[in-house]
């Protein structure tokens, strides 16, 4: 027992290099991360886990297709869906750092780019669902969804510590949320159009509090460097007297 919690803390040690989580769910999840990375067969990749989670993405946004032409009973194709993209897309680079196979830069633009694409998919399969004005809260749920990465991508390089998380809230939270709205949606006719109104509210406002806290980032940056620059030009002027 002791060896398994050891073994346990050392995964997740692993597991968190190079990523700061924030979440709600970030002790649940993380935990079992840790635990399914230790049993993964050697044949499965993280490029491959990467693929599995793009095929979850296309799951939802072919379940919106399917409930347009066919039946609203087939939105809860997205379930599955959902879950199958948390399993690839938190355990694809996680994976990698597990066996000590960590491709930082390749890893972080592969699966930024994917999941870009799989977010417009699910964008667009909702446009089909929705009809008339709503279709524009599906648009505006993508912009913002968007906008809330590149938030993330800009602190990396701002602050130079990598967070998947705006705030208290990451994107399995944000899956938990979308599948509740669709759910909805099966047995409530109409609500998701409602819900996603206030989903995109909510990201406007999490995104707009994420952007001040960057640009105040960015600022203390801009001054320390500044004065890391004075200090070297007093430094020279001492070395030249």
């Amino acid at each position: 027992m002791k060896e398994d919690r050891n073994k346990m803390a050392t995964t997740l040690n692993m597991i968190a290099k190079d990523r700061k989580r924030t979440n709600i769910l970030r002790k649940s999840e993380q935990n079992t991360i840790a635990y399914l990375v230790q049993r993964m067969p050697s044949w499965l990749t993280s490029d491959g886990l990467t693929a599995i989670g793009f095929f979850g993405n296309l799951m939802v946004a072919g379940s919106f297709i399917l409930g347009t032409f066919f039946s609203r009973y087939w939105l809860l194709l997205s379930l599955l869906g959902f879950v199958i993209n948390w399993f690839g897309d938190s355990l694809d680079g996680r994976l990698a750092y597990y066996r000590n196979k960590p491709r930082k830069w390749y890893g972080f633009s592969l699966d930024v780019t994917v999941d870009w694409i799989g977010t417009i998919l699910i964008g667009l399969g909702f446009m089909i669902y929705a009809s008339g004005f709503w279709k524009y809260v599906g648009f505006a749920f993508v912009v913002l969804y968007g906008w809330e990465m590149i938030t993330a991508q800009l602190r990396y390089k701002v602050g130079g510590q990598y967070s998947i998380d705006s705030g208290i809230f990451g994107p399995t939270e944000v899956r938990l949320l979308l599948a509740f709205i669709i759910t909805l949606e099966v047995f409530i006719p109409g609500s998701i159009q409602y819900l996603a109104l206030i989903a995109c509210l909510f990201l406007l406002i999490s995104n707009l509090m994420e952007a001040r806290k960057l640009i105040l980032l960015a600022d203390q940056r801009d001054i320390e460097e500044r004065q890391i620059k004075e200090q070297e030009l007093q430094n020279r002027r001492k070395e030249n007297a």
